[in-house]
Formats: structure tokens, sequence, C-alpha cells
């Protein structure tokens, strides 16, 4: 069964993220974007999770859906299949290994809330879980896991992001050079990788220690409108066993749907401040160092990848256990493109909820609907539009130093 899933995302319970943050605004726009599997997200705050055992009820083995009293009326004119709900969370690990502060990211899926429950009581010795959904703890990534596969042995763990500079496995400030380094003994027991928003699989096809994983991307939604900025494409038995498959195994994984990376907030080596950003070529002419003020420029994971690369990055093929890929840009983004108002206007909430209302869910407009009927409900500009993003004809801004970069159509 085709499903498109963002396992990683978090509730109005992490820190910086939008009060909508909410079970029935996670399920209304899930079913707006048309995807069918999402991480609960923020498994462990005591709150949420409470929250999501009220709210929430089982489906297929391991999965969930919203209750029918908690669905929004709203949601009710969108068709398609009610979207299915995974227990899933992300844990920061700030840390000392080798000398050096450690700083990661890792996204953490459980298949019930007897394990969720039993994972958040053996966090909960070691520090806070109660003040933000993403709980920062001093605990190894090593231990982390070795915590998750006590409590669970069908526990998915998911180094996130693992390009971004300061939280994450390879990240140019605080990460490691090998998966090695990171988990030691337990390495065996990592099998996918999240790209994240500034890296596509073919930047990291040019790595051949990452060839026998799993590349997955998801959106890291801070508020629901944001889900499905990146997702996984499977065609995959609707349960926790065939996710676990699909993820871990590679079985039914049919792809990606990603970000152009460019668009990412860390493409490119800078320094915001400043307004410099640069190829990681520049980059190297003056020897990292901002030719404004002096000070330490921000890599980029461009920068990074080539740094850990043995492949050439032009001709990267894709290994055996690589997946195609898709890039896209939000649908509002393309509307705000062809009638040059912001995304957040009335105008372009307004054509979005039109088409959506005529066309389907955003992804199906984005990847399947005919040009020709695209044009018919929202015009020559919009349909235009579509084409370039589904043939790559786009003109990118790469992001930098936390600045995220532009996708241009026209």
């Amino acid at each position: 069964m085709k499903q498109i899933a963002d396992l990683h995302i978090h509730s109005r319970f992490s820190m910086a993220t939008s009060k909508d943050g909410t079970m029935e605004m996670l399920d209304l726009w899930a079913r707006k974007k048309g995807i069918t599997l999402i991480g609960t997200g923020d498994m462990t705050h005591p709150l949420w999770r409470q929250e999501l055992k009220e709210k929430l009820i089982p489906a297929e083995q391991g999965l969930f859906r919203l209750k029918e009293e908690y669905v929004l009326p709203e949601a009710l004119q969108y068709p398609g299949n009610v979207p299915r709900f995974v227990l899933s969370g992300e844990i920061s690990s700030i840390y000392k290994k080798d000398g050096k502060t450690r700083k990661v990211h890792s996204l953490i899926l459980l298949p019930g809330f007897h394990e969720a429950d039993a994972f958040a009581a053996r966090l909960e010795k070691i520090g806070n879980i109660h003040s933000d959904g993403r709980p920062i703890l001093g605990l190894p990534c090593h231990d982390l896991l070795e915590i998750m596969l006590e409590v669970s042995e069908e526990g998915m763990y998911i180094p996130a992001h693992i390009w971004t500079p300061h939280f994450s496995l390879f990240g140019a400030k605080s990460g490691f050079d090998t998966i090695e380094e990171c988990f030691g003994d337990l390495t065996p027991y990592i099998h996918a990788l999240e790209t994240g928003l500034s890296s596509d699989p073919v930047m990291n096809w040019q790595i051949s220690a990452l060839d026998g994983y799993q590349l997955v991307s998801h959106s890291d939604a801070h508020s629901p409108s944001k889900l499905g900025r990146e997702a996984d494409l499977l065609d995959m038995e609707l349960s926790y066993e065939g996710l676990w498959n699909a993820v871990q195994k590679g079985e039914g994984l049919e792809g990606t749907i990603e970000f152009f990376p460019e668009e990412g907030k860390y493409h490119y080596d800078g320094h915001r401040k400043c307004g410099v950003c640069l190829s990681p070529r520049e980059a190297e002419k003056y020897n990292g160092i901002c030719p404004v003020c002096g000070k330490k420029l921000t890599m980029g994971v461009d920068h990074r990848i080539l740094q850990l690369s043995d492949r050439d990055e032009g001709a990267a093929a894709m290994p055996e256990s690589g997946r195609p890929y898709e890039s896209l840009v939000p649908l509002p983004e393309v509307i705000s493109a062809c009638v040059g108002f912001s995304t957040a206007s009335k105008k372009v909430q307004g054509q979005y909820e039109m088409l959506l209302g005529k066309l389907g869910a955003e992804f199906e407009i984005l990847r399947k609907v005919p040009c020709e009927d695209i044009r018919t409900v929202g015009g020559a500009s919009l349909a235009e539009g579509i084409r370039r993003l589904r043939a790559g004809e786009v003109i990118r801004k790469p992001g930098f130093d936390g600045e995220y970069g532009k996708i241009e159509l026209f």
C-alpha cells in the first residue's frame, strides 16, 4: 500500500514551536498535504504523551489514528486515507567524547505506549524531560541507543538531519567523522540516516561509507503547516512492522520527497551577520574566515560533505541501497511566485484552499495532477510554475548560517 510518511515532527511542547501543534491540527494538515503516516513527535514529554493516550485509538499493529470526536469538521472535507500516527520523539544529546563537546540529535520510533512509557522513565532518571518536548540530556548517543534497545528491540534509532552544523551526527561544529566513532560496538543497530533539509541523496552518495544505510527524509516541522517539507515514499503493509522493514531494511522504501538542498538554511558556508555566503571553494580561499569581520565562517553542509567524501561530486552514482527522489517546494510558495504576494497573504491562502478543494491534496497537485487540469483550475502561470518545479527548472539561491535559501520559479 502506497504511503507518504513524515516521521520527524514536533508538538507545541517543544521549544520554538507553534501553539497549533495539537493532535487535531496535525491530523488536519496531514490530510491537506496527503500525508498518510506521521510521527507524533515529542513522545517523551509527559503531558504530550498523556494527550496522545487520550486522543489516539489503536489502528493497525503499532499504529494509531485520531479518535473521531477529535477530528476537526474542516478535516472531513479533505478526501483520502485517514492519517495514521506512530510514536516518535527527538532527543538532543550534549556530551564530551574524545576531548570534544558533541551535540547530536536523534529520532526514536517505538511500537507502543508501553515502550514509550518505559523509555521516558529511563530518560527521566538521567535528565529533565518535562521542560522540552525534545529533551536535552548529557547522554552519549551510544548509551541512548542502548537504552532504546533494552526497552524495545523493535525500536528505530535514526540519527537526525545528519549534516546540520550545530546538532548532528556529522555536523561540522560538534559531530563525528564516522558513524563508528559515535556508536562504537552498537553501530550495527543503525540502519537509516535522515539527510536533513540542506542535503539530498545525491550529495550523500559521495560518501561510500553511507552506502549500506537507508536514506530517509522528514520535515522536522515545528508547526503543522510545515509538515511534508520532506517525506518518505513507501509501499508497505500498513503496520509498525511494515514501517520497520521499510526504514531499517529498505523493503518498501521507494524514495523520498526532498527540499532543494540549496533552500536549506545551512547549505553553503557563510556569516549571516555580515551577509556573507560562500561556496566551499570560495570559503577555502578565505581559510574559513569571514572576509568582512574576520570571524570564523559557519561551515555549510555542502562543504562538510566534501570534507568526508571519497567520490567525485559530479560522478557519484546511486548505490545499490539508494532510492530515487523528487525535489519539491511547498505549494503556497509556488502560488506566491505566481501571484506576487507572500505565502501568508489572504490571496495565496485563499487560492491554496481553492486548489485543494478542486484538485486534491497538496502532494497530488505538486506531483501528479496533469498540468492541463492545473491550468484549468489555477491558471496558466501556476501550471507553468508546477511544470518547471517537476522538471527541476528552478533558480537556486543557497541558504547559509541559519538563513534559508530561495528557490525561484520565474
